[in-house]
Formats: C-alpha cells, structure tokens, sequence
C-alpha cells in the first residue's frame, strides 16, 4: 500500500510541478522586467527548490564520451557485451584506431544497493586510460516483467561467475561496496571448480566482508529486527503501470529514505545553501549540487528474493566469515582460491562498511602467499572518497593500477 501511495502521490502533485516550474520559467525571462528583483530571485529559488525535492530521478548515464590518453583525445563507446535479464555486461570500448591499453582488463563490479552503476562513474574515468574497462549494469527490478523468474544472492553470483567467464583469462575484479562477499564467492566456486578463467586478482573496496567489525548503523540496523520483520515492512510489490507490476521488491526510495536519514542535517544544509546560491546566481555551485543529487537521487528497487538473502546471509548470520556460506546446495570455500591476488582498500572515515570489515577477507584467502596480498586504509575519506574525488584519483587508483600490474598472468 505505500508504494501505491509513493506513486500516488507522484501522479497528484505532477500538474502543480508543471505550474511551479512554468512561473519559474516566466520569473527567469531576461525580458522580465522583474527578473532581477529580489522577489523574483527568491520565489524562483523557491520554485526551483520545489521541483527538486519533488521530481522522481531518472537512471543518469555515463556520459563518458571521450578520455584524454597521452595529449590526445580518444572517443569512448558504451557498448553492451553481454546481456542477462536483471543486469548487462557494458564494456567502455575505446576508438579502434587508438593504441589498446596497456594496463589489464578490468571487470568492476556495481552495487546492487539502491543505486545505478553510474554511480561508479568517477571510478571508470580514473581506470579507463590505462585499462579496458567492464561494469556490470544492473537493472531496476520494478522494469522487469515478473515473467523473467526471480533473482536472489545465488543468482547474483552466478551472473558474476558468468561475467568473469566472458572476459577470458586474465581479468581482474574490482567490487565496490556490496558485492565484496559475492566476489569473493564467485571465485572461490570458480577455483574450487578448477575454472583456468578465474581471476587474476580481486580488489575489494568499501566491502562487508564481516560486519561484526567496526559497525556502522546500517549493520545494526539489519541486526536490531529478525528477518520476518523485513519481509513484512519493507517488502512491497511493484504498482500498475510499471513493467514489473506485482514483483516483490525493496523499492528504492525506501532506500534512499535510509541514506538521507543517516545524514539528514548535511542534506538540509546543502539544500538551503542550494537555496542561496539560486538567489544569488552562483551558477558553479548550483551546477555541483545537481551533479552530485541528480546521481544520489537516483535509485532503484531491489528483488525481494535478493535482498532478504542477502540480509540474512551477509549481515545477520555473516556466513562467509564463519565459512557457512552456500551457494546453490554447494559449500563456498575461500580456502579454494591458490592462484587470485587480494587487494584490499577501506576509507578512514567509512560510516558504511567501517575499518576492518574489507580488511577481514585476507583471513578467508589463507591459501594465497602473503606477497599476493595487500592492504590500504585511505586516510581521510569516507565510503564514497574510497572509489570517486581527487584521493581517488590520486592516491587510491594509481596503487591499484600497480597492484593489477604486478599480478598479471
């Protein structure tokens, strides 16, 4: 019923968002003689504001149209290599006629959690001059026709492992965030499995390997309720008209709920600057707000299956760490991985996956030599700083770029 509601709610106040902004519009005319009152500043501000804090967001795109290699200018295609029903394989092909990049293939895997792969975007930008660069691109379960099957922990990894098996042999894995524990299981099955495309390396950014560690709300938040209490809240299915009409999801905007509560007063603050900034015609800082919330606002809902599983296995039982984790009947066994380097890298100041719990996956890889392992605490950033912005660029990017380098096949 509240995603009825959510949407509802969408539907009603759409005439009076396309009122709002065409007096926005009129108040902004340079041929308004009142354009440059006070009062119009402010009631377009006001206006502005209104159709911000009110407007569903779209999935953004990459728009990574060309990258700078050498002096030179080369174009940048998107173009999608594989194609499964809840998530594409995208490879960032670069212009045939430029020279192949001299550093490895790289497979970065997304978050499933709320947001869309371009989130990573930053990410891809700072890689894509040395590297040839795949994301996974996943899909928002509310388009998905339910008659495309459900789509669970079990079948996350399995499109990683299929992924990885696309890209060939010498590929190396990058997880943000999230997808640290199904990585790191994806390879386990693969190399127990004698699978010769297993990767190269893993590098584990941000990840909840172990959530016992250092925790941070949000993993006190999946422990404070049983998992009945989820699935009875925050599970809702998908309303008429949409694609996935009656698919059980985690919509994303109760998501994004979460993620504005965890910092509601840095919001508000950077909306009333907003605010000020529409008064007083400061168009660079307004442009940087909207970069930054037209991605942030973006979100996406979640199968319930998937979600739910990944509750219970990751964040309440923590069965990858205890090694009870099981994929599909068959055991996952980290103690399997003999040929796969392990990189690690957490945030100082990460309120989402606090110190120690990325750090954690060197105990699980207890089979590889301790010159196949690294660990990097980045000071001063937090969970986003550890994969976008200039230490990003600057600090964290260029060791990995090492790292991937010294262990290629």
């Amino acid at each position: 019923m509240l995603y009825h509601l959510y949407e509802l709610n969408h539907a009603t106040i759409a005439p009076l968002r396309a009122a709002v902004n065409a007096n926005r519009l009129f108040l902004e005319q340079q041929w308004n003689p009142l354009s440059e009152t006070y009062f119009a500043k402010v009631t377009a501000a006001s206006f502005a504001l209104f159709d911000r804090v009110t407007k569903r967001y779209t999935k953004p795109t990459f728009g990574i149209a060309a990258i700078d290699i050498d002096g030179r200018e080369v174009s940048v295609t998107e173009r999608v290599v594989r194609s499964l029903p809840f998530g594409d394989l995208v490879h960032f092909q670069r212009d045939p006629s430029a020279a192949k990049p001299s550093g490895a293939t790289v497979l970065l895997v997304a978050p499933l959690s709320g947001h869309y792969a371009t989130l990573l975007r930053g990410t891809v930008s700072a890689l894509l001059s040395e590297h040839d660069i795949y994301i996974t691109d996943w899909r928002n379960a509310r388009e998905i026709p339910i008659n495309a099957g459900s789509f669970d922990l079990d079948d996350y990894i399995d499109y990683i492992i299929e992924f990885i098996q696309h890209l060939g042999h010498d590929v190396h894995v990058i997880a943000v965030c999230q997808p640290g524990p199904a990585v790191i299981a994806a390879t386990a099955l693969m190399a127990a499995a004698d699978d010769p495309r297993v990767p190269a390396s893993i590098i584990l950014m941000g990840s909840p390997i172990d959530t016992r560690l250092s925790p941070t709300k949000p993993n006190e938040l999946a422990l404070s309720k049983p998992l009945k209490w989820f699935e009875h809240n925050v599970i809702m299915h998908v309303p008429f008209p949409n694609p996935g009409f009656m698919r059980k999801v985690y919509p994303g905007f109760l998501q994004l709920s979460g993620f504005m509560t965890m910092n509601l007063d840095r919001h508000l603050s950077a909306h009333r600057k907003l605010f000020s900034d529409l008064v007083i015609g400061d168009g660079d800082s307004v442009a940087s707000h909207r970069k930054f919330y037209d991605e942030y606002l973006a979100v996406m809902d979640l199968t319930a299956e998937y979600y739910l599983q990944t509750i219970d296995v990751i964040f309440q039982r923590h069965a990858l760490p205890d090694g009870l984790m099981v994929h599909r009947g068959i055991k996952v066994d980290p103690g399997a991985i003999r040929d796969t380097a392990l990189m690690t890298v957490e945030g100082e100041f990460d309120d989402i996956s606090g110190i120690g719990q990325t750090q954690a996956a060197h105990d699980l890889f207890r089979n590889i030599p301790d010159h196949k392992q690294l660990d990097y605490v980045q000071r001063g950033v937090g969970h986003y700083g550890v994969f976008n912005g200039s230490r990003w660029r600057s600090e964290i990017a260029p060791r990995i770029t090492d790292f991937m380098q010294s262990n290629r096949r």
